[in-house]
């Protein structure tokens, strides 16, 4: 588990990002990356990440940018095809300098655009700056396995992996009346709210993009609609895909420069992802 966050000006006449302004940032959560913490900041924008080290522990610090250091990005998650997308990309002349499954990112971007999520098998929250387009990208995994949340007030926008980032930037702390009754009432909050009426929670597999003091959002992926009848397995059919697929997951988490464990809670899903 890592923590990103960072900041944009909508406004152009706001005080500039500053290093020290991001640092203030991470220091809340520090708990999420106790090994490591990285900042880039240029004046109109500013992201910085605290870093659990899991893949590439040497080389492997963010943020990480491009070659001509233009595009730089803090993610918190890992890329499962991080391997064949980075085969791919040295193959269209891309250079890579760490080991890292996160460099994977500003060279996808500067193949694809805003279209690179679609690239990614991972869990993920994704900031990503385009310093020469002044376009920063914030996506969250397909599922919303990673938290992402945001907040745009006073000309600046604000983001993090969890809302104490943003508060510490100095985001306003009324709370939501609704977001409160949905609290009491289920024991969460559902997306896109929050507690704080100035934060938004990023939906799963949604990007927001802030580029010329706007902000939008869209999604890139939603659950596939159910196959026509035609498109039916019969039940042996279905078991062999469902263990197939279940294979290819696990396989896919298993890479790490750390040593790896499971938690068995005696349920079904730990003791199949044992076995």
């Amino acid at each position: 588990m890592c923590g990103i966050c960072g900041k944009l000006n909508l406004d152009i006449d706001r005080p500039p990002v500053t290093r020290s302004a991001v640092r203030e940032m991470c220091t809340p959560i520090v708990h999420r990356g106790p090994d490591d913490e990285g900042i880039y900041a240029d004046g109109i924008a500013g992201i910085g990440i605290r870093r659990l080290s899991i893949i590439d522990l040497k080389t492997g610090g963010q943020p990480i940018h491009n070659e001509d250091h233009t595009i730089w990005t803090v993610v918190n998650g890992e890329l499962y095809n991080f391997k064949e997308i980075r085969r791919d990309l040295e193959s269209r002349g891309h250079r890579f300098y760490t080991n890292s499954d996160v460099e994977v990112v500003p060279h996808l971007y500067e193949e694809y655009g805003d279209d690179f999520p679609s690239h990614i098998n991972g869990m993920f929250g994704i900031a990503l700056w385009d310093s020469r387009s002044r376009k920063l990208m914030l996506v969250r995994d397909r599922i919303g396995i990673k938290p992402m949340h945001y907040a745009v007030e006073s000309g600046t926008l604000l983001f993090g992996s969890e809302l104490k980032s943003m508060l510490a930037a100095g985001m306003r702390r009324d709370i939501s009346p609704p977001a409160l009754s949905d609290y009491l009432s289920y024991n969460y909050i559902p997306a896109p709210n929050t507690i704080f009426r100035a934060a938004r929670k990023l939906e799963p597999g949604q990007i927001l993009v802030a580029h010329n003091a706007t902000v939008s959002l869209k999604h890139y992926w939603d659950l596939p609609a159910r196959a026509d009848a035609d498109g039916l397995r019969s039940e042996a059919e279905y078991c062999e895909l469902i263990r197939e697929t279940l294979k290819d997951s696990i396989r896919r988490r298993l890479m790490s420069d750390v040593p790896l464990g499971v938690f068995l809670s005696g349920g079904v899903d730990s003791g199949t992802i044992v076995a």
